[in-house]
């Protein structure tokens, strides 16, 4: 066999089957690797993207708690002002209704002591009409008068 011959043999073979894989073979292989790449450049990018919206929700997420705290105060204070107002307006009524028990039971002493007082008039009276009675019955003695009034003072 000759040296030429076999070399030119083999650079046809080569040269053909390079061309068949450059036909056939090397583009799958190509867009196998291109789609391979941009499967991780997107994935990448959604990498990144979920970090930003990570640290976006992060950030609304901590306003939404500052707000939360503020309303929270702010209820708080609303509750303790409806509370204090509570208390004060509680506080009034029983002074309201403490009073009014006083007035009425000043009205009811008032009443009970008028009472008491008609009541001991009409006892006076009664004691100094007998006691003019007797004073009428008997003749007029400065002596007997004295024992009768003195009988009528331990009386009352």
């Amino acid at each position: 066999m000759n040296l030429n011959a076999t070399l030119i043999a083999q650079l046809v073979v080569f040269f053909i089957l390079a061309w068949f894989t450059m036909k056939f073979v090397w583009p799958p292989i190509m867009k196998a690797l291109d789609e391979r790449a941009q499967k991780i450049a997107d994935g990448l990018a959604a990498a990144d993207k979920a970090k930003t919206d990570l640290v976006a929700a992060e950030r609304r997420v901590a306003e939404e708690m500052n707000k939360a705290k503020s309303v929270a105060s702010e209820v708080r204070a609303t509750a303790e002002q409806q509370a204090n107002l509570s208390l004060e307006q509680a506080r009034a009524e029983a002074a309201r209704i403490i009073a009014q028990a006083r007035e009425s039971a000043e009205k009811e002493a008032s009443a009970a002591m008028q009472t008491a007082r008609d009541s001991l008039r009409d006892q006076v009276a009664a004691l100094a009409v007998k006691g003019a009675e007797q004073i009428l019955r008997r003749e007029v003695d400065a002596k007997a008068h004295a024992d009768l009034l003195a009988n009528l003072k331990n009386e009352l």
